[in-house]
């Protein structure tokens, strides 16, 4: 799975959304791919997307142009138009190391809000361990960072880097 960056044909080189899909079977696949980008693009979510077949596709926020396969355009273009999707890359990931405040993460990133599962906003002073893998959800617009409770009234992020496969002691 190759792409082609090309620059983007905009005249001041203004950001802008694009959709691209490789065929990427799995997240941490179209994760690898974003995390290989030069420039970094402002925001990268990724997308399930069904057509032509069940894969990942790819949404940027970026000057760049990334080329795709015809006959994943579709798919491609299901990315950019996507009102949701799964933030690998945004302003202030870096910052999000260790065990932060709510308040903290909002102050350090892009993050809207942080949520627990099931139960709403989160305490502001509540502390995340972030296990140093942040994924928000990208709902509409804002980034929202869906946490479950953890031991010593902690939360952690909802998704973590390697999850327990359901039913893994079954």
């Amino acid at each position: 799975m190759t792409s082609s960056v090309a620059p983007a044909a905009s005249a001041a080189g203004a950001a802008r959304i694009v959709g691209v899909s490789f065929g990427h079977a799995t997240l941490a696949e179209a994760d690898h791919w974003i995390g290989g980008l030069s420039p970094a693009p402002v925001l990268a979510c990724t997308h399930l997307v069904a057509t032509p077949f069940p894969h990942v596709a790819i949404s940027l926020l970026t000057v760049t142009a990334v080329a795709t396969a015809p006959d994943l355009r579709p798919a491609a273009d299901a990315a950019a138009a996507g009102q949701t999707g799964r933030a690998v890359r945004f302003p202030g990931v870096e910052r999000l190391t260790g065990e932060l405040t709510v308040s903290e993460i909002l102050q350090r990133s892009s993050i809207s809000r942080v949520e627990v599962l099931g139960s709403g906003p989160a305490d502001p002073d509540t502390l995340v361990d972030t296990c140093d893998f942040v994924r928000p959800q990208f709902r509409g617009g804002e980034l929202v960072l869906v946490t479950t409770p953890a031991a010593g009234g902690r939360l952690v992020p909802f998704e973590r880097r390697d999850p327990t496969p359901c039913c893994a002691g079954h």
